[in-house]
């Protein structure tokens, strides 16, 4: 079970000098693939991390809301013309503007959008 709140900060403090994969183990923020082998789950522990310094990143209890009140699925699904979609709701949670540019970056059954000059978090 990965650690929350203070347990979850007691463990990041008491690791001080530890890697950013050290400290996601540790705290048991940990799967295992298909294939056997292991997964970090960065993003759920850096959520968590945030979440016991009291910084929440949901608005409004659980799901965020597009235009018209209605919650977002965040789900897409390719267009008949090949494009793939990430709507205003979407762009706008994150302050994305006109002319924002991105490196794609792609993967095993993914795609990463990396904002040009950004810095990419470990996966």
């Amino acid at each position: 079970m990965p650690l929350t709140g203070s347990d979850l900060l007691a463990i990041v403090k008491a690791l001080p000098d530890a890697s950013k994969s050290d400290l996601v183990r540790a705290a048991g923020y940990v799967s295992t693939r298909t294939d056997g082998s292991e997964r970090l789950n960065y993003t759920a522990f850096y959520e968590a991390l945030l979440e016991a310094k009291g910084v929440s990143l949901e608005s409004g209890g659980g799901k965020s809301k597009g235009p018209g009140g209605r919650s977002l699925s965040y789900v897409t699904k390719v267009q008949f013309n090949g494009n793939l979609l990430v709507g205003k709701a979407y762009t706008a949670i994150l302050d994305l503007k006109p002319g924002d540019e991105f490196e794609i970056k792609l993967g095993r059954k993914q795609i990463r959008l990396i904002p040009m000059g950004g810095v990419e978090e470990e996966d």
